[in-house]
């Protein structure tokens, strides 16, 4: 079976990511947010990364043919075509749980249901469901189009059939997925949030400032982006719930979050999406400039 129509729902800078992978490679992507304006804006900025991708990288893309696959909607009712879903909303779970009993009854009996998260535990998602076989994560990397792998994770219900879907559907992405057991942060997030963290309590104790922290990252190991500039990418909000939430899954210390990214997030300094958070950005996707938290 072939994926033409996939619901994406989320118009954050995940599911902006995940939409413009799959317009990039023919599939019509169902764009759904309860905001309008943040759907509005997320197209925009799909339609600015579409063509920055063409100037940066060797491939050629047809920018309006791809715009043209990207469906907007504030309404769930259009998923009633979908051939797949990518959720990608906030890591609440009281969000979340209300969300996955009204696809239920609005999509395909056939249809699966891919959770695009970070630490919340598929095997409880699937259960908000009466389809929990056909329930799956997967956890893709920002920024999606450029990432070739993603986290595939099967809940304690996951059939071997949705796995064997999950897979179909993402080589058709030109990606490929690598199976993990549902344990909250799986593999890359449970290592990840630690080092943003510890990372964060390097700045906090005055250890170093947040430029010299990066810049060690990546002169010393070979890293594309330090751990703080990963941080700002991702969203210290989300970081924080995902500290939070793997703090209270393990009720293990060492998932504390920093109380300097406590503050940070109540300020609003949340990274790029709102202009600054460990280093400061000018203009979307600039090169940040540093500025320590230790003053």
């Amino acid at each position: 079976m072939e994926f033409k129509k996939i619901g994406v729902i989320g118009a954050g800078a995940m599911g902006k990511g995940v939409c413009q992978s799959l317009a990039m490679h023919g599939m019509d992507a169902l764009f759904i947010d309860i905001d309008a304006g943040a759907l509005h804006n997320a197209k925009d900025e799909i339609g600015e990364a579409l063509g920055m991708h063409s100037l940066l990288q060797t491939e050629s893309v047809d920018v309006e043919a791809c715009m043209s696959r990207i469906h907007c909607a504030t309404s769930l009712n259009v998923l009633e075509d979908a051939d797949f879903i990518v959720e990608n909303i906030t890591e609440k779970e009281s969000v979340k749980s209300q969300l996955y009993p009204a696809l239920d009854e609005i999509c395909r009996a056939d249809v699966c249901f891919a959770a695009n998260t970070s630490v919340i535990s598929i095997t409880k998602m699937a259960s908000w469901t009466k389809r929990p076989q056909n329930v799956l994560g997967m956890h893709f990397m920002n920024p999606v189009p450029l990432k070739p792998v993603v986290e595939i994770i099967k809940g304690h219900c996951t059939a071997d059939t949705t796995l064997h879907a999950a897979q179909r559907f993402l080589k058709q992405m030109n990606k490929k997925g690598v199976i993990v057991k549902d344990l909250p942060g799986f593999v890359a997030n449970r290592v990840l949030m630690l080092t943003v963290n510890e990372a964060i309590w390097l700045v906090h104790d005055c250890v170093a400032q947040a430029d010299e922290v990066d810049r060690i990252f990546r002169s010393c190991f070979g890293h594309a982006m330090g751990p703080l500039e990963t941080g700002d990418l991702i969203g210290l909000d989300t970081i924080l719930l995902s500290l939070e939430s793997l703090y209270q899954n393990y009720k293990d210390p060492k998932f504390r979050p920093c109380p300097l990214l406590c503050k940070m997030v109540d300020a609003g300094l949340l990274g790029r999406k709102t202009g600054r958070g460990f280093h400061e950005y000018f203009a979307k996707n600039a090169i940040p400039t540093a500025e320590s938290a230790c003053a």
